[in-house]
């Protein structure tokens, strides 16, 4: 199981006629970094590249990892907010209930989703607080550069990590949730209802969970 999630890192304005492409909802401009991470924060899978402006969903529709469905396993999924759509294939994919009205189960659902899901802002904060000068401003290079510098920063922060050199720093904070765009919105599936109940049956059973990072 893993979290996915999308960052905008800010790049110098691109001349036209590409301009508004990179241009996000914030109105800077920006490429977008697609991740992937594990219970300990650390980058398992990163898709660099696209423009600013572009959803989330298109972004992870474009990506290597959704077009070869090789992860998460089998039995395995991962967990993305409501910007995502909610899959079964090529990926498996639980997004929260936008509107839950299925009572208790789905707030539940929503609840524990959240909490796991955070590891991944928590990711972004560490990785951007350790390259404040990378990430907190725009990126002095030609915007074709930026997906290898930003790889570079993944590939330095897992090693980091790997070697207990931890930063404590504030989660990433989430940006408001975009909503799937039209044509792509899929149909809940049967495994998020499912987990929705098994949640809520043990909720009674089992002491909540503590979903923050361990490096240990």
């Amino acid at each position: 199981m893993g979290a996915i999630d999308g960052c905008h890192i800010r790049i110098k304005a691109p001349g036209e006629p590409h301009a508004q492409c990179y241009r996000n909802r914030k109105l800077f401009p920006s490429i977008q970094l697609q991740a992937v991470c594990d219970h300990k924060a650390r980058f398992i899978d990163v898709f660099v590249g696209f423009p600013g402006s572009v959803h989330d969903s298109r972004v992870l529709r474009h990506s290597p990892l959704y077009r070869s469905g090789a992860y998460p396993p089998p039995g395995h999924f991962l967990l993305g907010d409501g910007g995502y759509p909610c899959l079964e294939r090529p990926i498996a994919l639980l997004t929260p209930f936008k509107q839950p009205i299925g009572g208790v189960a789905q707030h539940r659902f929503n609840a524990h989703h959240a909490k796991a899901r955070s590891v991944i802002e928590r990711a972004f904060g560490i990785m951007k607080a350790r390259w404040r000068a990378t990430f907190f401003h725009a990126l002095e290079v030609d915007k074709s550069f930026v997906p290898d510098v930003v790889m570079a920063c993944t590939i330095l922060h897992n090693i980091c990590i790997g070697n207990d050199d931890i930063m404590a720093v504030e989660e990433e904070q989430p940006e408001q949730e975009e909503e799937d765009v039209a044509g792509e919105t899929t149909n809940r599936s049967a495994l998020h209802e499912r987990i929705a109940a098994q949640l809520s049956a043990l909720q009674d059973h089992v002491v909540d969970h503590d979903y923050h990072v361990q490096y240990n």
